[in-house]
């Protein structure tokens, strides 16, 4: 048998998977790593914790697959997005936690870029906003606030990198410093058109040269592990960060084809091939995880509020007692009764983006019930993801022929979600989804029926660390091409939509009525 071992990194807890070379989970173990939160607004991880937990997890899942390092083919890594390392390459320690991707302290450095006028060379380069959220202002603001930060890095003696280059640096015995595409593309710092560095943005954010990695596709041969790090020496051979090795993991290699995860938020990404657009509807464009030197794309969508709107539920409303009790309560209505649920409890993110909207639960008459309040949060999970496949569907018609679509994996009623067409005439005939919330059989169907095109469920929905596995193995030759990869791809359960296509249309229109009202003056 043929083993690969994915390192997931996330913002909470770091997870090791070992695939074997029909994408099954061998072994799986996950640990959890403290959150810092030094003033409101900043968050921060210890580098060498997360590095600890992620290398705990990778033995421990060895230890119970009955596995040693030298069974294994390739490792691949993905990992949270946008958190930033700042490292001394001599000593390899850190010279401040990492800041997460969630942290907000660079927003007055954002605030000041956005009003000298530099977003649409920013969008232009990048595909992104400005905003805090992306790399290139955390690195700045470590230099400026980290005593000699800035005059080591220019002598060359740190190193900057997304949390897949600590990793690699520590894999490796700080002999390689090195990111791939998908994750130099969060930084702001990286043109994706060109595939490099830029100079402008460099200068721009005032950041040194002298700190950036190397940058490779995402199928690539990085480096060996160090012997003493598993007891024997793994091919490094696939990095993406954590989105776009979910949309990869899904099989999403061609334009037009879309993945949804449901989780704490919703991160909805469409590839879109070879071609670069920059969204007019709320929406930003990144590297998709890319197997050669090509640049490809996706649009890209994030939802605030996804999964969490179930925990407000158990702990603020205290509706439930836990979780898995929401599916049975909603279901013990027919439908939520008109009641609209808009969980903008940290605003709206795209394609809205109104950050002073609060949460409102409008329609509310004397017959309903905590049933229908349960039911109407379910459904705002599937409301925010259908505007956002809105919104994906009206930038690629201006895209025009470069979005071919894709043939959909089962046959679906005809008829689509307001602004996405008819399966087979639009862009997106299906979206395939993973994520924890998508178990839940009544969001997916809800899902389904809002747009009109069939929901996919894989068979495994691990898809994240699937897609690292899929790239390292595609690097080390233990998988040929794509359509082998494409091949491997199954279905657990497909929805159809069954809802009528005005009646869905109705429903997006009260979704935007209530949506308006969380932003009312």
């Amino acid at each position: 048998m043929t083993y690969l071992l994915a390192l997931d990194q996330g913002t909470s807890s770091s997870r090791s998977i070992v695939f074997d070379r029909a994408g099954h989970i061998v072994a799986m173990a996950q640990r959890e790593f403290r959150q810092i939160f030094p003033n409101p607004g900043w968050v921060e991880h210890d580098p060498e914790e997360i590095w600890a937990s992620q290398l705990a997890t990778a033995k421990e899942a060895l230890a119970k697959a009955g596995l040693k390092a030298a069974d294994i083919a390739a490792i691949g890594i993905t990992n949270q997005r946008e958190t930033t390392v700042l490292w001394n390459r001599r000593t390899g320690q850190p010279i401040y936690n990492a800041i997460v991707w969630q942290d907000r302290r660079a927003e007055p450095t954002c605030a000041a870029l956005r009003e000298a006028g530099h977003a649409p060379t920013v969008q232009e380069k990048t595909g992104l906003i400005i905003d805090a959220y992306f790399s290139g202002t955390k690195l700045k603001w470590m230099l400026d606030h980290v005593d000699g930060a800035r005059a080591a890095a220019t002598r060359g003696e740190l190193a900057f990198g997304t949390i897949d280059a600590w990793l690699v640096w520590k894999l490796t015995g700080g002999r390689v410093h090195a990111t791939d595409v998908s994750n130099a593309a969060r930084t702001m710092l990286f043109n994706v058109r060109r595939n490099e560095w830029d100079a402008d943005l460099l200068k721009l954010l005032d950041v040194p040269a002298e700190v950036l990695p190397e940058v490779h596709p995402s199928a690539h041969i990085y480096a060996e592990t160090d012997t003493a790090v598993l007891g024997a020496p793994i091919k490094i051979g696939g990095i993406a960060g954590d989105q776009q090795s979910a949309l990869f993991g899904q099989a999403c290699f061609k334009a037009g084809l879309a993945k949804n995860t449901y989780g704490t938020g919703c991160f909805m990404l469409m590839h879109t091939g070879t071609a670069f657009q920059t969204s007019g509807n709320g929406l930003i464009t990144t590297s998709a995880a890319q197997p050669t030197g090509t640049p490809e794309y996706a649009l890209e969508g994030s939802v605030f509020i996804g999964g969490a709107v179930v925990q407000w539920l158990r702990d603020g409303l205290q509706a439930i007692k836990a979780s898995g009790e929401v599916q049975s309560l909603a279901e013990s209505v027919p439908d939520s009764g008109g009641v609209m649920f808009v969980p903008a409890f940290t605003g709206l993110g795209a394609p809205y983006w109104q950050a002073e909207a609060r949460g409102a639960i409008v329609g509310l008459t004397r017959g309903s019930t905590v049933a229908h309040i349960a039911r109407a949060a379910l459904e705002s999970i599937a409301f925010q993801s259908a505007a956002l496949l809105q919104a994906m569907a009206r930038d690629a018609q201006a895209a025009g022929a470069n979005l071919a679509p894709q043939p959909p994996s089962a046959s679906a009623p005809q008829g689509g979600a307001p602004g996405l067409g008819r399966p087979g005439a639009g862009p997106v005939t299906e979206l395939r989804v993973d994520g924890g919330a998508c178990v839940n059989n009544l969001l997916m169907q809800f899902q389904a029926d809002l747009l009109g095109i069939p929901v996919v469920r894989p068979k495994v929905i691990e898809t994240t660390a699937l897609g690292a596995a899929y790239l390292a193995g595609l690097a080390t030759g233990v998988y040929r091409s794509l359509d082998e990869l494409s091949s491997q791809w199954q279905a657990e359960r497909t929805f159809h939509p069954t809802l009528p296509r005005e009646r869905a249309a109705e429903l997006m229109s009260q979704w935007e009525r209530a949506v308006r009202q969380t932003t009312a003056a």
